[in-house]
């Protein structure tokens, strides 16, 4: 028998399939964020507010602004307490920004005691460059101010429109609340007592007074504000009766001006000038 080592392929063991053998060396592609995800500027490590940014997913890129939430959508964050300390560092980045993004973002998070000085100049930086000013009293809100911008980027506008109500009873009670002193109670107890805006209206003080909830005082202001005209419409100045030029109210009309005959300090025989008894 021969002392050499074996070289044959059975004693190396089992091999591995030519597929799974990669070069450990090379790093996996890290896979590219989804449109859900919000694009953060590697300068953010540290900042806390991405500990709150939880309800969707981010991820680092190479971006020029802090945050970008959507294709139009960017967002710069600053610290008030960092202002202060560089005044200059948000123009620089707005050197850098350009023109850049339909919807320019400035989140401010107020960190110091007394920023109205501060808000004041960067109120104007907004104006100027562009930007709408979003405040921030923790790192908790600014996360979500981000995230809220993201999930609304492709919802329409009117999301967040008030919708009026379809409801003909709901829109008279809303109309009587907006009446001082009456609240939705009071326009419950209204409705159910004269079934109908038509017999509200119909309806005299005295008769809105026996309502419950309702004095004398506030059932008269309802009654004016049902009965008051919806447009106003001021007296003319140029009326007869009311202009200070119609005849019979002027100081220039005849029998009431200083300058007539009979009334003149100039006119004879009531002059000091004219002939008379002398006293030299």
């Amino acid at each position: 028998m021969s002392d050499k080592p074996s070289t044959s392929k059975e004693s190396a063991g089992p091999s591995l399939p030519k597929q799974f053998k990669t070069d450990s060396s090379k790093p996996a592609p890290a896979p590219k964020p989804s449109s859900l995800t919000i694009l953060v500027n590697p300068k953010q490590k540290g900042n806390p507010l991405l500990k709150f940014m939880k309800n969707l997913p981010w991820a680092y890129s190479q971006i020029v602004p802090d945050y970008v939430m959507g294709p139009r959508v960017c967002t710069l964050f600053l610290s008030l307490r960092y202002h202060q300390l560089n005044p200059d560092y948000i123009h620089d980045r707005l050197k850098l920004l350009g023109n850049a993004y339909q919807l320019r973002v400035l989140l401010v998070q107020i960190d110091i005691p007394d920023p109205n000085h501060q808000l004041k100049n960067l109120t104007r930086i907004c104006i100027l460059a562009d930007l709408t000013l979003m405040l921030a009293w923790s790192a908790e809100d600014a996360a979500r101010i981000i995230e809220t911008y993201k999930s609304y980027e492709n919802k329409p506008p009117d999301m967040i429109m008030e919708r009026p109500d379809s409801d003909p009873h709901q829109r008279i009670m809303n109309a009587l609340t907006t009446i001082r002193s009456v609240n939705k109670t009071d326009a419950m107890i209204l409705m159910r007592t004269f079934g109908s805006f038509e017999a509200l209206l119909k309806a005299t003080p005295t008769a809105i007074c026996l309502c419950p909830g309702f004095g004398a005082q506030k059932a008269q202001r309802l009654y004016n504000v049902l009965h008051e005209p919806f447009l106003y419409s001021a007296p003319s100045k140029d009326t007869p009766g009311t202009s200070k030029d119609t005849p019979g109210t002027s100081k220039d009309t005849p029998g009431t001006s200083r300058d007539t005959p009979g009334t003149s300090k100039d006119t004879p025989g009531t002059s000091k000038d004219t002939p008379g008894p002398s006293t030299s």
